[in-house]
């Protein structure tokens, strides 16, 4: 059965961000997947701030019967959500749909209180307002998106891709959202993140050529133990360059990003192959089926069996 997806629109959005999650779930290739709405509280043409006039055909209604609800942004003055969106959030997450808030679109979500004593990002430029207006929740301006379970936040603009490309490989697969991002023309950020924070990903194309190169030569070899050490003389860099560059390049430590890109090959594995759990732990660079159980339910909250099952 396909999920349902509503998405948000109002009077005065950017049509950048509504056609997001509309590109991603929707187009031909989403239809055997997802039934996507666009809807809005208002009635009739509304604004854009491109200078040109859309129409929703579905109005908050719509929410009742959806499996994922995203607002993909919000007024860029940060105004105050009104109280029938609010609600209608509210009741959508009580009956059970995936709530996600992309960019400012998190402004409404918090200020629903779905985001209550948990972890929300939004465009940097906005946070300390969010922080502000919901003393609630904890802000992260640090990281892409932050998925909760069932509320994932994003970042601005661009990141609303990343968010979206990672909720369609957790309900679809990674080939499937490989696919879509290559329809797209954008990479696919698979890197997993400690607990439920997705660190950014190893850019598609960096200034320091030798950097990349090393990094690409340890993605053929997640098996293998790596040291910094070895890895700057392979850079001929020194280790204090290698490990600047390297957080330059990526945000977060060599340590972490292995980790990360360790855990992805695990998923890889896990969704494609029937591998016993101890090979797959082999292969990914955890060496036992332990240490992958381990890693896998901090990262991810459940265990690579449970994760292989909803692709079965």
């Amino acid at each position: 059965m396909r999920k349902k997806v509503a998405i948000i629109a109002f009077d005065g959005i950017t049509p950048f961000h509504l056609s997001v999650p509309c590109l991603v779930f929707g187009g031909q290739h989403g239809e055997s997947l997802f039934e996507v709405s666009v809807c809005s509280a208002e009635r009739g043409p509304m604004r854009t701030t491109a200078g040109f006039d859309i129409a929703a055909r579905k109005s908050l209604r719509a929410l009742a019967g959806a499996d994922i609800v995203i607002m993909p942004t919000w007024h860029d003055d940060c105004r105050p959500a009104p109280p029938a969106l609010l609600q209608a959030l509210r009741r959508a997450h009580a009956q059970g749909a995936l709530i996600v808030g992309l960019c400012l679109g998190a402004f409404p979500v918090a200020e629903a209180g779905l985001l209550d004593g948990r972890t929300v990002t939004t465009h940097w430029a906005f946070a300390g307002q969010l922080a502000a207006r919901c003393p609630l929740v904890r802000v992260d301006q640090e990281v892409l998106y932050v998925d909760e379970g069932d509320v994932l936040t994003s970042a601005g603009a661009a990141a609303s891709l990343d968010c979206s490309l990672y909720l369609l490989r957790k309900l679809a697969g990674a080939d499937y959202a490989n696919m879509v991002a290559r329809r797209l023309l954008v990479a696919p950020h698979r890197d997993g993140g400690q607990a439920q924070f997705i660190e950014r990903p190893l850019p598609v194309s960096g200034s320091d050529c030798r950097l990349s190169a090393v990094l690409d030569w340890v993605q053929h070899r997640l098996a293998e133990e790596h040291s910094l050490d070895a890895l700057a003389q392979r850079a001929a860099m020194s280790r204090r360059n290698f490990t600047r560059h390297f957080r330059q390049a990526t945000g977060t430590s060599f340590k972490q990003w292995l980790l990360n890109q360790r855990l992805a090959h695990a998923q890889r594995l896990l969704e494609k192959s029937d591998a016993p759990i101890e090979v797959v732990a082999q292969q990914s660079g955890f060496g036992t089926a332990l240490s992958l159980r381990q890693h896998f339910r901090a990262a991810f909250q459940q265990t690579p069996s449970a994760y292989r099952r909803l692709f079965l």
